[in-house]
């Protein structure tokens, strides 16, 4: 039965197919930046969806963000099924592939990114994580994994990092992470200027497309 399009935002290629990538926003919310880099990735040929889920609540600052974010995370489990939820309309929307998806997660996206490839191993296939790190077992995955981190990140210790590749690792996934030189947390997010660092920006926006491409293609 197919889906009605859960709260959140869209993006199609140009011919209206492609694969499937679901995006999970930072604690700002389903932003302008958010919706822009969906429409980025449906301009290289993907399908990009990204689920609100502040339902229409945006933050601007800090401690907006900060009220938000813990909002969601008391009531996490209804912002994973609202995920899954999100995860099965994309998987429809995209078709006769094998219903297969990536999920790039921005910092605290990022958290929900990795729940969901470990809790619905059969539909996620590669995970992208924008400075954020979560704990879990991630035994059941069958994903490969991507992470773009800060150099200097007070919100993601390094040793958050090592121990999650660590993790991965051991649950025997593919992973490639990367930390980016005189970058802070939300460098990739264009409208955080005291943040926003174009260069690694465009380099991880490379390597995140290289990587989708290889993981559509397996």
């Amino acid at each position: 039965m197919s889906h009605h399009q859960p709260d959140g935002y869209l993006a199609l290629p140009p011919t209206g197919k492609g694969s499937a990538v679901l995006v999970l926003h930072a604690w700002w919310g389903l932003n302008d930046t958010m919706k822009a880099f969906c429409a980025r990735l449906a301009e290289s040929g993907f399908i990009a969806f990204a689920p609100d889920l502040y339902h229409g609540k945006v933050a601007d600052t800090i401690a907006d963000a900060e009220t938000l974010g813990q909002a969601l995370d008391e009531n996490h489990l209804q912002a994973k099924a609202e995920i899954a939820d999100a995860a099965r309309f994309l998987s429809e929307r995209a078709g006769p592939t094998d219903g297969s998806l990536a999920v790039i997660g921005f910092s605290l996206g990022a958290y929900y990114a990795l729940d969901l490839a470990a809790a619905d191993p059969e539909h996620i296939r590669s995970v992208v994580l924008f400075y954020g790190t979560g704990g879990g077992d991630y035994r059941p995955s069958r994903a490969a994994y991507l992470g773009h981190f800060a150099e200097d990140d007070p919100y993601e210790p390094r040793s958050n990092i090592d121990d999650l590749e660590e993790t991965l690792r051991r649950a025997g996934r593919p992973v490639t992470f990367y930390h980016y030189h005189g970058a802070g947390h939300w460098f990739f997010e264009s409208d955080r200027a005291q943040a926003y660092n174009p260069s690694a920006a465009s380099l991880a926006w490379d390597r995140t497309l290289a990587f989708l491409g290889r993981s559509a293609s397996l």
